[in-house]
């Protein structure tokens, strides 16, 4: 793992100390001596983590956390403050100021490069679905891209073992979230698999119990795998906290806790849960947008040539028929010529909504481009694919086009073109090309009729 880290201390060998340990993971390392050179060098440098002094001259590390997150180019790097103080109230102070996470002067190594190692992980994630939300903005998608916090209430799950912790953890969160407790680990699981949370909650006081088991079963489960986990442990439990760093706990906590601190950091997580909930919905949006034409909602022409050749293939395999339509609306353009291109549209949509409902659930309805359509028919022989298509040409005959911007009703017929698969082998572009054939004799042979290719 490799990543560019910014040091940002006003005392030299603090900055020396930092670097040294940094690049001797291989982490590439840039130093800043105050607020203002690292907010500088942040504006002009792609950088993926930023370890902060907070006691700095000028500047303090707060100031330089708040402005950083209040920027949008610089928000989504993960901050962590290190520093000699120790109080929950400078704690909380930096968690509010949009802090990651905090590291306390002297810095234990394996804290240090699992939080770096952690938040980094963390931050090529976000940086993944950060880009692919930009790309939707870049289409002109911007309801899909965009990345405002949510301020909703949360769902938490607590893991305790102990009623008395339970109690005081319930007490505190209550302002912020509902919260599930339960004491059995494994019913634990059982919960956050089947419900919906934001944020799970794992007291390490279970009798008997690895609490760090939990956490690895709630990592591998696609269910919970990206649900932020904060680990609640005891002073001095480095190693424990470092191993719940690997594999994969998000934060952690240590007792006693400190209510103020306990909520900022929930709010962190459940905050953050929220963000990449929407920035993942964005991408599934997106893909769909993708393949999907959006005048009609059927798919579209780029979806057709991926899937064509597998619906194929499989009917290939299986020794299965395949048959396609190819329809197109007859005389479109005089439509458009005559009541507008808002008219057309409304044509197009209504002449999408019959074949939907022409079609069968296995079929595949596309908008090929302009006012041609096609329709894949997976286990269809030539002769019910002629069924199918004569069914949709009475349906679009039968009843008229209510078009209400132009206060008129028209009478719309389409031409339809049907091939099938040839048993002895057959390619996509083929199989097209003889349907389009068809549409062409049908076209030719006086509009409003079904033309089955030769077989």
């Amino acid at each position: 793992m490799t990543a560019r880290i910014l040091v940002v201390d006003d005392v030299p060998a603090n900055v020396k100390l930092l670097e040294a340990r940094l690049m001797a993971e291989y982490f590439d390392v840039l130093t800043a001596g105050d607020g203002h050179s690292a907010l500088a060098i942040c504006e002009k440098t792609p950088i993926d983590l930023i370890l902060l002094d907070i006691m700095m001259p000028g500047m303090d590390g707060f100031e330089v956390c708040e402005r950083l997150k209040a920027n949008s180019r610089t928000s989504h790097i993960p901050v962590v403050m290190v520093t000699a103080l120790d109080q929950p109230s400078d704690r909380v102070r930096g968690l509010k100021a949009g802090a990651d996470d905090f590291l306390t002067k002297p810095v234990n190594d394996l804290q240090l490069m699992s939080r770096v190692k952690s938040l980094v992980r963390l931050k090529n994630v976000s940086d993944e679905l950060r880009l692919r939300a930009q790309t939707a903005h870049t289409i002109g998608l911007q309801e899909l891209a965009r990345l405002d916090r949510p301020d909703e209430p949360g769902n938490i799950l607590l893991a305790d073992g102990r009623a008395s912790s339970q109690e005081r953890l319930v007490r505190a969160l209550s302002p912020i979230a509902e919260v599930s407790v339960i004491s059995d680990p494994q019913a634990a699981l059982f919960e956050a698999a089947e419900n919906s949370f934001d944020l799970v909650i794992v007291n390490a006081n279970f009798d008997d119990y690895d609490p760090l088991r939990l956490c690895s079963q709630l990592r591998s489960l696609e269910r919970t795998r990206f649900i932020p986990l904060l680990l609640v442990t005891e002073q001095g439990h480095d190693e424990m906290i470092v191993r719940a760093l690997e594999l994969g706990v998000t934060d952690y906590i240590m007792r006693p806790v400190d209510p103020n601190e306990l909520v900022a950091r929930s709010l962190t997580q459940i905050r953050r849960k929220l963000c990449n909930d929407r920035l993942r919905a964005s991408v599934q949006q997106t893909i769909e947008l993708a393949i999907t034409d959006d005048l009609t909602g059927l798919h579209n022409r780029r979806y057709l040539d991926g899937h064509l050749k597998l619906l194929m293939d499989r009917a290939g395999a299986r020794g299965r028929p395949l048959s396609i339509c190819i329809t197109d609306i007859d005389r479109f353009k005089r439509v458009n010529d005559t009541y507008g291109h808002d008219a057309g549209d409304e044509v197009l949509r209504e002449f999408a909504n019959r074949v939907r409902a022409t079609v069968r659930g296995a079929d595949l309805a596309c908008r090929f481009g302009g006012e041609e359509f096609v329709i894949v028919m997976p286990d269809t022989t030539p002769e019910m694919a002629a069924i199918v298509a004569e069914r949709l040409r009475l349906m679009v005959e039968s009843r008229g086009f209510d078009i209400p911007r132009a206060d008129t009703v028209l009478s719309v017929t389409a031409s339809l073109g049907i091939a099938s698969l040839r048993p002895e082998g057959d390619t996509a572009e083929a199989l097209l090309k003889r349907a389009d054939m068809a549409l062409y004799q049908a076209k030719n042979g006086g509009r409003n009729r079904v033309v089955a290719a030769a077989a």
